[in-house]
């Protein structure tokens, strides 16, 4: 049963990356993440789901901001 809620710490681990990473690809990039009180819990499926969709792409957003101008 590995459907539990990771923590910040956790889900850094789980993709490799800082935890500052990951609040700011939360705020930034809409990271998928659900507050409970102080604390941010993850998904591994959601958070895996985004990532193949390109959620994590710096040029993702980088290409939006260029197609508006």
């Amino acid at each position: 049963m590995n459907d539990r809620w990771l923590s910040v710490v956790e889900i850094s681990e789980y993709l490799g990356i800082t935890r500052d990473s990951v609040y700011k690809w939360v705020k930034q990039k809409g990271m998928p993440a659900h507050r409970l009180g102080k604390l941010w819990k993850f998904k591994t499926d959601e958070v895996d789901l985004w990532m193949r969709e390109g959620g994590a792409n710096e040029e993702k957003s980088e290409t939006k901001s260029k197609t508006k101008s």
